[in-house]
C-alpha cells in the first residue's frame, strides 16, 4: 500500500497550512484532510467500479474528496462515499464509451481481467502496460 500524507503527494495542491490539517486545492479552497491517507492503489494501476460496469486507469489521486459540493450532493445519498478517503482520477471505459471518472476508494476493485484499457488519452500520459498495470510516461515523471 501507498500512504499519502497531504499535500506533497499531490500535483494539484497548492499551499498546506501547517498549524491543521487543511489543505488548500489549486481552485483555493480550503479542504480538511487526514494526516495521513492510505491510498490502495497507484498511478497506472487499472481497477473496476464496484457498483457499476466500467474500469479504467488511475492517472491522479486525491487525498481526500476535492471536487465540487454539487458534484458530490448528486450522488444519492444511500451510495454517496465518505470525503475523508483517496479518490482517484481514472480514464475510464465501459461497453460503449470512453470518459474520465473521479472513484472513491471505497468503490474501486482490482480489475481481474488483466488487460489493457481502450480509451484514447491512455498514450498521451502512460507508455507500457505489462503485468495488469501501466507505466507512466517517463516526460510526465520529471
Amino acid at each position: 500500500m501507498m500512504s499519502l500524507a497531504p499535500p506533497r503527494a499531490h500535483p494539484y495542491l497548492r499551499g498546506m497550512d501547517h498549524r491543521s490539517h487543511f489543505y488548500l486545492s489549486q481552485a483555493g479552497r480550503r479542504i480538511e484532510a487526514p494526516l495521513h491517507a492510505q491510498a490502495r492503489f497507484a498511478i497506472g494501476d487499472v481497477v473496476r467500479h464496484r457498483l457499476f460496469d466500467f474500469r479504467g486507469v488511475i492517472f491522479d489521486i486525491d487525498p481526500v474528496f476535492a471536487n465540487s459540493e454539487e458534484w458530490y450532493e448528486a450522488i444519492p445519498q444511500d451510495i454517496r462515499p465518505r470525503r475523508d478517503q483517496p479518490f482517484y482520477h481514472l480514464l475510464a471505459e465501459s461497453e460503449d464509451s470512453s470518459y474520465v471518472a473521479y472513484v472513491s476508494q471505497q468503490n474501486l476493485l482490482e480489475d481481474s481481467t488483466g488487460g489493457p484499457v481502450d480509451h484514447p488519452s491512455v498514450p498521451q500520459l502512460f507508455e507500457t502496460f505489462a503485468s495488469g498495470r501501466y507505466r507512466l510516461r517517463r516526460s510526465l515523471t520529471h
